[in-house]
């Protein structure tokens, strides 16, 4: 069976970026709103075969996922592998990627590139085994950012932070163990931010070969936030002095 993209926003972004790559789109019977009629307009454009059906066959068909009455059927796609991250760190002055360890919860894995796409990371690193796959759920919770961004799948993730370290790239891993917090260190520069999975968080492994750790200071009574929670906010504040350096830079 052809992979399967559900969700209003993330066929829209697949109609921007891959329309070739969709085979046909199944569209409920009861949907016929603006959003629906504007995106029906967009899949008649790009000659895509729409079917409309009863609500309880797309209920079906995305395993009880929030379908939102649309799904698409996808040709296979071509996964990022190693040497695409090598080719990509050479052509960016200032890469900035988002390396996740263990994430195993499809809704984690599709907010986590949901947020590092609006925070203008380059590419996603994760393991190929032990991980999320990028399943319908998780381009449905990415709100389409799965289409904008490289999720790169390695075979041994230290393998990968060694070589980047190679590359001058900043390795800064983000755990409750950090006796710093991430506001009392550089996020700028050639940079990868290490998050760990939802139970265990970073393997040892892992947080040994970090250059740094930092943590999210926590001020009230719950003792740790949500995975990818805890991804956006140590991503935005590396947008903050980000931002801020650029913004310096000028003023000079």
């Amino acid at each position: 069976m052809s992979p399967i993209v559900f969700g209003i926003h993330a066929i829209n972004a697949l109609i921007e970026i891959k329309p070739k790559h969709i085979e046909k789109v199944l569209i409920s019977l009861t949907r016929e709103d603006h959003r629906v009629k504007t995106l029906i307009k967009k899949l008649q454009y790009h000659n895509i075969i729409i079917i409309k059906v009863h609500k309880y066959q797309l209920d079906a068909q995305s395993g009880g996922g929030v379908h939102q009455g649309i799904i698409a059927y996808t040709r296979t796609e071509s996964l990022y592998k190693e040497n695409d991250l090598l080719d990509l760190i050479k052509n960016l002055d200032n890469p900035f990627f988002l390396i996740l360890d263990g994430v195993t919860d499809p809704h984690n894995l599709g907010a986590c590139i949901r947020s590092a796409n609006a925070s203008g990371i380059h590419a996603v690193i994760t393991a190929k085994d032990r991980t999320a796959p990028l399943n319908a759920i998780a381009k449905k919770s990415a709100s389409g950012a799965t289409e904008y961004i490289p999720l790169i799948r390695v075979t041994n993730l230290v393998r990968i932070i060694r070589v980047l370290k190679e590359e001058n790239i900043w390795i800064i891993g983000a755990t409750e163990k950090a006796n710093k917090t991430l506001y009392q260190t550089k996020m700028t520069g050639r940079l990868s931010l290490v998050v760990g999975g939802e139970e265990k968080g970073m393997r040892r492994l892992t947080l040994e070969h970090c250059n740094e750790l930092v943590s999210i200071p926590m001020i009230g009574k719950v003792s740790s936030l949500n995975l990818s929670v805890a991804t956006g906010i140590c991503l935005y504040e590396a947008v903050r002095q980000r931002i801020l350096q650029n913004t310096c830079k000028h003023q000079k």
